[in-house]
């Protein structure tokens, strides 16, 4: 790097401090990460020109739309308009063109990095308490995410196969990995809804990396599956999951620990079409798990020591799985995420991982709440928090702003059920059952649409 290249990179540099200082559309990136976040953000940008939208403004602006109960881009603009006005600064256009350009100018690389970072910081600083008997406890759950049908993101993340073309919409698989302890997202992945490979355990393998030795993996009866249990046995991490519904639990056999509650040896099933033979014979012949039945499920545990892990610390620790799901609620439905809204599947990628940062960023901000208040960060509600910290107009750093966070908790609900079913009724439009554009041509032509 020359002289001229060095000193233009360091102009940058002090530039993007002072306007992080100066503005308030960043102040939520600003009192919400450190040094060490801001180094990762530099590292990840290639020189730029000194534009109205400069990355980090536009990083920043982005986590407001998803935090922001109207998430258009011409609100977000009008606001950053707004703040240069009443703080003397020159006015702009507040046509969204430019700050469209500047979102997909943003790495990805460079969100991602910053999501996966905060949550891994967030979790690492957990006390013990937080934790289970002082243990790192992971979740681990997919879901569905649907994006506007167009050909860019029907050709990334087509349609259900079950949809008729033109009628559906491109529909995308989200796999996260979630801290019990903070409900921080420490790793995601984003596959197709159908097709080879993309299934929730084909996501999950691809994350397996993130999880290290003396770790728990804490997931639903799907994952209770062979191949997946040895994987991370052979790397140090414990499993707590629910028995498949495919497999025969006979308490009578193995060894008995308890009531319902015995070890047993689990042999080697046949091998898997996606699996190669070398990666076959690396797989043990059996596993030694522990069976245990409680609150009406079969779990199946790597924990196999009942003094040290007794029936009860188990099946209250799967009780907590619940959590995971509550977690992408607040992600899919109290951020609005559930539906993605740009044109391209590079931008809703990069949408998907702006709402995971944001989501992190909230959830430090309520992990700095509940130390200060000495509870727990899981007794205190997401939606209050995000509430709060979009109406916020003062440094986030205010002690007070923790404080009203603290104050509003969950109530406590223990083995909640509710019906998945809706009372209120949809209007009475018919379903559209062509594309659009041949319903608007039927509309031209006859004045109204065919009954299909």
């Amino acid at each position: 790097m020359d002289r001229n290249q060095k000193r233009r990179s360091e102009q940058q540099r002090c530039a993007l401090r002072r306007r992080i200082g100066r503005v308030q559309a960043v102040d939520l990136f600003n009192a919400l990460t450190g040094p060490q976040l801001l180094q990762m953000a530099e590292a990840h940008l290639t020189e730029h020109r000194e534009r109205l939208y400069p990355p980090t403004v536009t990083l920043s602006m982005f986590m407001r739309q998803a935090l922001d109960e109207d998430g258009s881009c011409q609100r977000v603009v009008d606001g950053w308009a707004a703040q240069r006005a009443a703080e003397g600064l020159r006015t702009q256009s507040v046509r969204t063109g430019a700050y469209c350009r500047a979102r997909q100018r943003l790495p990805l690389s460079m969100v991602q990095a910053l999501a996966c970072e905060t949550g891994r910081v967030l979790s690492a600083r957990a006390p013990q308490v937080w934790r289970w008997r002082g243990r790192v406890v992971k979740l681990v759950d997919g879901t569905g995410l649907s994006m506007p049908d167009t050909a860019s993101n029907q050709a990334s993340y087509p349609q259900p196969c079950s949809q008729a073309a033109g009628v559906g919409f491109p529909a995308a698989r989200l796999l996260a990995v979630i801290c019990l302890a903070s409900g921080a997202v420490l790793q995601a992945a984003l596959g197709r809804l159908e097709g080879k490979g993309q299934s929730e355990l084909d996501l999950t393998r691809a994350l397996l990396g993130s999880f290290a030795p003396g770790e728990i993996m804490l997931a639903d009866a799907l994952y209770c599956n062979y191949f997946m249990i040895a994987a991370l046995q052979a790397a140090g991490v414990d499993v707590l999951f629910e028995q498949h519904g495919s497999r025969i639990t006979d308490f009578r056999r193995g060894h008995r620990l308890g009531s319902r509650d015995h070890q047993v040896r689990w042999p080697k099933p046949a091998r898997p079409p996606w699996m190669s033979h070398d990666q076959y014979r690396g797989f043990p012949e059996e596993l030694l798990l522990r069976e245990l039945k409680a609150r009406g499920w079969i779990l199946v545990s790597t924990m196999l020591d009942e003094q040290q892990f007794s029936k009860a610390d188990l099946s209250q620790l799967y009780a907590r799985r619940w959590q995971i799901e509550l977690d992408l609620r607040n992600i899919k439905t109290t951020m609005r995420m559930d539906v993605l809204g740009c044109r391209t599947a590079q931008m809703n990628e990069k949408q998907v991982w702006v709402h995971l940062l944001a989501y992190n960023l909230i959830r430090l901000l309520m992990a700095r709440a509940a130390f200060a208040a000495r509870v727990h960060p899981r007794e205190l509600s997401f939606k209050h928090a995000l509430q709060m910290c979009s109406l916020w107009r003062f440094p986030c750093e205010d002690s007070e702003l923790l404080r009203l966070i603290a104050q509003r908790r969950v109530g406590h609900r223990p083995g909640r059920s509710e019906p998945r079913a809706r009372k209120r009724r949809p209007k009475s439009f018919p379903w559209l059952k062509i594309p659009r554009q041949q319903a608007r041509e039927q509309i031209r032509r006859l004045g109204h649409l065919l009954d299909s």
